[in-house]
């Protein structure tokens, strides 16, 4: 059925004048506004059909409604992000078990080495930043827990700084592996880094939240 333009909301009626504004939002009672306009003015031989006129309406709404929907996911994940974080503040100066390269100073480092099966000797070879070897020192084949204690290829003492550790697997002469050698470092700090969480351990070495292995007390 066509709805004549005489019967659709007049600027003078008192009915529109007391009427309360559209819950949705202030965009559909624009589009509320432009659609009243076009029935006003539409082409009394070709008038818009009342099926037409629903399903604009219908339309609207639905994708109304899809952007608050969208609205209220970002603002949950925003919570979640920040309950993340209020979760990991409970990790400050606790130590993480990391692969990462390690802060040496002046202090004894205790890694954890991990010889390859099959291998008959096996040495834990220092790096600077740039990958330079420092030193080798001969380590246990049993993966026992080992003391580095951060001296240069003739036994001096080390700078304090970063290096990189690792273990090289040996059968005769032939190196079968080498490896990352896993240690403790304390945590200083836990930020956000777009949808990933980042620890900063003693002397800013960084590393991702999804690559702590173990925690202990500090």
């Amino acid at each position: 059925m066509n709805i004549p333009p005489s019967t659709l909301a007049s600027p003078n009626t008192g009915t529109e004048r007391n009427a309360t504004p559209p819950a949705i939002t202030s965009d559909f009672t624009t589009f509320l506004k432009m659609l009243t306009t076009q029935l006003q003015n539409q082409d009394p031989l070709n008038p818009l059909d009342s099926t037409d006129f629903a399903m604009q309406l219908a339309t609207f709404s639905g994708v109304e409604q899809q952007v608050q929907t969208n609205s209220l996911i970002s603002g949950l994940s925003s919570q979640l992000g920040m309950m993340n974080l209020a979760q990991l503040s409970g990790w400050i100066g606790k130590e993480a078990r990391t692969t990462q390269d390690v802060h040496f100073d002046g202090s004894p480092v205790t890694v954890f080495p991990s010889p390859a099966t099959g291998a008959d000797s096996a040495a834990l070879v220092v790096r600077d930043p740039s990958g330079a070897v420092l030193a080798r020192e001969t380590l246990p084949l049993s993966g026992a827990p080992y003391q580095w204690l951060g001296g240069d290829a003739a036994g001096n003492p080390l700078p304090a700084g970063r290096y990189r550790l690792s273990v090289e697997s040996s059968r005769g002469d032939d190196v079968i592996a080498t490896t990352s050698v896993a240690s403790f470092a304390p945590i200083q700090e836990a930020r956000r880094n777009g949808n990933s969480i980042i620890l900063v351990l003693k002397g800013g070495i960084e590393v991702a939240e999804k690559d702590i292995l173990a925690l202990r007390d500090g």
